[in-house]
Parts: C-alpha cells; structure tokens; sequence
C-alpha cells in the first residue's frame, strides 16, 4: 500500500494509528522480518566462530537475588514482536528507511563488538530439562554474545521510539505507560531466564539509548500544526 499523503491530521488517536499501520504495511512487515534474519545470521556466526579468547561475564549481587523464573520466558521471546511494532507505525517510506538504518547501525555495532570482544555468561548450574523452550532457547541462543545485550539494546531502542510515535499520534497515557512495562518485563526477562547477567543488560541499555536518542533528532519528520502535516525534513527540532 502507499504511503498516505494528506493535509489535515485524523481527528482522533485511532485514527492516526489506524493510518500508521496501514501505511506501507507490507514493505515494513516482509523488511522487518529480512532485517531480522540478516542480523541473526551474523549473531549465529560470531557466536559460533568467536575471533578472539571469550570473556566470562563477572556476577553481581544483585544477580545472585535474582532466581530463576522461568515464566518470563513468555516476555523475553515477546522482543521479536515487539521489534516490529515501531517501524510499523512509521508514516512514510523515508521515516521507515531512516528508522532502518539507525536500528541497523544499533546492530552492525553490536555485532563489531562481539566480533572484537566475544563475551559469555558464567555456566548455569540449573537443571532445565522441566522446562518447556528453555532447551531450545539454549541450543539457539547459547550463552555466548553476552555483553552488550543485544536483546535489551534493541528493546530500549524500540521503547523510546515507540514512545515517540504514541505522543505524536496523541494516545491515551496509559498506552505509552504500557509501551515502558513491555520494555521492563523484557529486560529483566533477559536475567530471570539467566540469558545474561545486570552488567549485559546495562550495557545493553546504554548501546541502545545512544542510538534511539540522536535518531529521535535525524530523520525525517512530519512538523504538526494544528491539524496540518507539513512537509518533512531530514533533522527534526525537538
């Protein structure tokens, strides 16, 4: 579907979302999942063949409080939806293709980091064969490619982008509310599974926010007036 060029805004919240999704719908929903699957075969090969000495991520205190829980599972493997609800509610083809290459720049650095720094995360010494998925989870994603956690960096980029959309689309309050415990539940998902220690998921956050805050100010954007999209320009001013 084409992108929707019009000179008034929707009158309502659901509307402009409603607006947002349709836009494009197809190109963002087969170039998110491309994107993914490019980013994971690089993830399985630098996992697989590591460059260098792989560095045991040290354990805090606060890694020792926190049990495993394996019902957060449900939240942890909810990213690979989440990642996409984002650049789904990009308006335009020149928003959705910048909004591509800051998230691809986010990745192609986290993977340059584990390629110079391969990291892992101290052996478990928990017994999950009672556990449904977690077998799979480890036998796909291993405990290699530790720090930065490339599941937190992705998940705050998405969240402060996201949240960006809903203030511009003028939603309920509580729906950007739920847009942050999604990321919450995410992240600490990342250590109640014992995919990653507090030091990946900082890391993570850190990586992912210097990317989600400058691309908040260089992309296009649609300047609102009252009630009027006007033209969009390449850097906004917030």
């Amino acid at each position: 579907m084409a992108p929707i060029s019009r000179s008034h805004r929707p009158l309502t919240w659901t509307a402009d979302v409603g607006e947002r999704i349709r836009s494009l719908f197809w190109l963002k929903a087969i170039g998110t999942t491309a994107f993914t699957w490019l980013f994971f075969i690089g993830y399985f090969h630098l996992l697989r063949n590591p460059a260098y000495p792989v560095t045991v991520m040290p354990l805090t205190a606060l890694d020792h409080l926190i049990p495993f829980q394996p019902y957060t599972l449900g939240a942890y493997l909810s990213l690979w939806f989440y990642v996409g609800v984002a650049p789904g509610l990009q308006l335009g083809f020149r928003e959705l293709v910048v909004y591509g290459l800051w998230i691809g720049a986010l990745c192609i650095t986290g993977l340059g980091l584990f390629y110079f720094w391969p990291t892992q995360i101290p052996p478990l010494t928990i017994d999950v064969s009672g556990y449904p998925g977690f077998a799979m989870l480890q036998g796909v994603d291993a405990a290699g490619n530790a720090c930065p956690s490339m599941h937190v960096a992705v998940a705050i980029f998405t969240a402060i982008r996201l949240d960006h959309v809903l203030r511009e689309a003028r939603t309920p309050v509580f729906l950007r509310v739920a847009n942050w415990i999604w990321f919450a539940a995410i992240a600490y998902s990342t250590l109640a599974v014992k995919q990653h220690v507090v030091l990946d998921a900082v890391a993570g956050a850190l990586l992912g926010t210097a990317f989600a805050i400058p691309s908040l100010r260089w992309r296009p954007e649609y300047r609102n007036r009252p009630n009027t999209l006007v033209g969009a320009d390449i850097i906004g001013h917030h």
